[in-house]
């Protein structure tokens, strides 16, 4: 086995973890956090039958936050305990098993331990696979075991499609443009679900690591459900903070790309995933993504004289590459 996960290195851990997961000062959750306060990030309610009063709300909330929680949204609680549960009984597989569906050379997708380009490694195993659309899946990456695994996700992908128009169109509404024009922009029907899971077991030293170090997502958004316990933060004002959990509530990112069609009317968040002492932490984002070759810039109908375009037009595959290679885009 080449790579050492971190779900075995957690089984070894006692007091201290090794040398390679303490942070910096400057990002050690210890010292950055702001204690005491969890992060109320907008709630909107999709239930309202007010349209035009949620599609405001989304708009001042990809303005202001970047980040949301949705309730109400549609999808039925036991579809999301499903999906949860099959992911659960996956990570808790043997490990040979959970080999069975290991990244490939390269492969995005698959069940592995992510290798920062720094030296420093994040508290966090995943398995990452696309969803969405058919003709993009490669089952290769999918378990077969637990043997309900397929069906459970591809039951919510079936509902998330309901959330993810609703949100497009309100973003393009938001924008001036046509209700369908914003989601065509950022790849139509080739548009793709790619799932992952994050599996953050129990750290002796959560003060000093963490799962997923700060960052944007390069998605056009993300849609995510956690398991119960504390881990998402958010940067705001100069400072960490808990994003306060609300069960059966979906957390939406604003992604890069949308910043870009937007012109920088809506902001991809900068945030980052903090670990547990005592409990794992679980979550699972769809990141949806335009496919590699589609190309995304400023929207023509939001740049003009006084609003030129802030952003260049690239592939996302280039886009994506550069912001996983580090080079100024």
């Amino acid at each position: 086995m080449g790579v050492q996960r971190v779900q075995n290195v957690a089984s070894l851990s006692k007091d201290e973890i090794p040398a390679e997961f303490v942070r910096a000062e400057k990002d050690q959750p210890g010292l950055t956090t702001v204690r005491g306060v969890n992060l109320e990030v907008p709630i909107i309610d999709f239930s309202n039958p007010d349209d035009e009063k949620v599609m405001q709300q989304i708009v001042a909330a990809s303005c202001q936050w970047g980040m949301y929680q949705i309730v109400n949204h549609g999808i039925p609680s036991e579809v999301i305990a499903k999906l949860q549960d099959v992911g659960k009984t996956f990570f808790e597989l043997p490990q040979e098993e959970k080999e069975l569906v290991a990244k490939i050379p390269g492969s995005m997708q698959g069940y592995g331990t992510t290798l920062e380009k720094e030296t420093k490694k994040g508290w966090v195993d995943h398995l990452f696979h696309i969803v969405w659309p058919t003709n993009a899946i490669n089952y290769r990456f999918w378990p077969k075991n637990p043997p309900s695994y397929r069906e459970a996700n591809e039951e919510y992908v079936k509902y998330l499609h309901k959330v993810e128009e609703k949100l497009f169109k309100s973003l393009s509404l938001g924008l001036g443009l046509e209700g369908n024009e914003l989601r065509e922009a950022a790849g139509g029907e080739k548009m793709e679900y790619l799932l992952k899971i994050n599996y953050y077991p129990p750290c002796p030293r959560p003060d000093l690591a963490v799962g997923v170090p700060a960052h944007t997502d390069m998605s056009t958004f993300t849609l995510l459900v956690p398991n119960e316990i504390q881990g998402l933060q958010a940067f705001r004002d100069g400072h960490w903070y808990d994003v306060k959990y609300i069960p059966n509530a979906l957390v939406v990112h604003i992604g890069d790309q949308l910043e870009i069609l937007s012109n920088g009317k809506y902001k991809a968040v900068n945030h980052r995933t903090t670990v547990n002492l005592e409990k794992t932490r679980m979550s699972w984002p769809v990141f949806l993504e335009p496919p590699k070759d589609h190309v995304v810039g400023p929207h023509p109908k939001v740049i003009n004289e006084e609003n030129p375009p802030k952003y260049k037009t690239k592939s996302f595959g280039d886009y994506a590459y550069c912001k996983l290679n580090r080079i100024p885009q």
